[in-house]
């Protein structure tokens, strides 16, 4: 079995693999402060909760955007299971030609969304990520990953704005009961101006990646909010929750 660990800003998620089967998966928060002992405890906890013994699994990929957490989940996972993880880089990857400008300074989860593209579509593909920041990938026609935008996260820009506006109060981030734009009340403006402001900025970044990229490109989605925004905006082919996984179980074998 298959140890795959995806750290993020907000939440670590992991999943094992039995083969080439997701058998389970489980989230824990991307707490800074935990050291290898705590992540050993959690990670142990997680599997027997899941019916998974420790010694059943022989093999350990991770990617990190945190690195004093990749520090400390390498370590745990040398504790638990004895094996050495495979870290996703721009050199431990799964073949795809990275053309940034200094590949190393691509994100970990930004290599495992153009391996999991090449892998499950026909280039060129487009990879919206929902996550802390929402992040749009490019897989040129030749599989090569071109690059890609960053912008501010759906759930950051949230907090920005009820941390920063004294009468504004918190709401869900979701589509306004009425449906409509035009918020009749503050809280439906709110809900309204955050949902369908990012479901055109997710539009718009479409439209202007497939200028550059060719109108036939695929869209896929993945990450917290994919499953609202992206099938709000009518611009994206597929919803891929376990994209990375699926990414990192490829990066393992590739390199081992």
């Amino acid at each position: 079995m298959l140890l795959a660990i995806d750290i993020g800003n907000t939440s670590i998620a992991a999943g094992v693999f039995d083969g080439d089967a997701l058998m389970t998966r489980f989230r824990l928060a991307s707490d800074r402060e935990m050291d290898a002992e705590i992540c050993a405890t959690h990670i142990a906890a997680e599997l027997g909760a899941g019916g998974i013994a420790p010694g059943s699994v022989d093999g350990a990929v991770l990617s990190s955007t945190v690195p004093v957490l990749a520090t400390a989940v390498g370590e745990a996972c040398r504790q638990i299971f004895g094996v050495e993880p495979v870290v996703v880089s721009a050199e431990r990857q799964a073949g795809v030609p990275i053309l940034y400008d200094d590949p190393a300074a691509v994100g970990p989860d930004r290599i495992l969304h153009a391996v999991a593209a090449v892998h499950r579509h026909t280039p060129p593909v487009i990879v919206v990520d929902f996550g802390t920041a929402l992040v749009f990938d490019a897989v040129g026609r030749d599989g090569a990953y071109l690059g890609g935008t960053i912008a501010p996260g759906i759930g950051i820009s949230a907090q920005a704005l009820f941390d920063g506006a004294a009468m504004l109060n918190d709401v869900e981030v979701a589509a306004p009961p009425a449906g409509s734009v035009i918020g009749r009340n503050t809280a439906d403006g709110m809900q309204a101006g955050m949902f369908y402001g990012y479901v055109e900025m997710v539009r718009g970044m479409v439209r202007r990646f497939k200028e550059e990229i060719g109108d036939d490109a695929t869209v896929i989605a993945t990450g917290g909010y994919a499953n609202e925004i992206a099938a709000a905006s009518g611009c994206v082919d597929a919803i891929e929750p376990d994209l990375n996984f699926e990414a990192l179980r490829l990066v393992y074998e590739a390199n081992t």
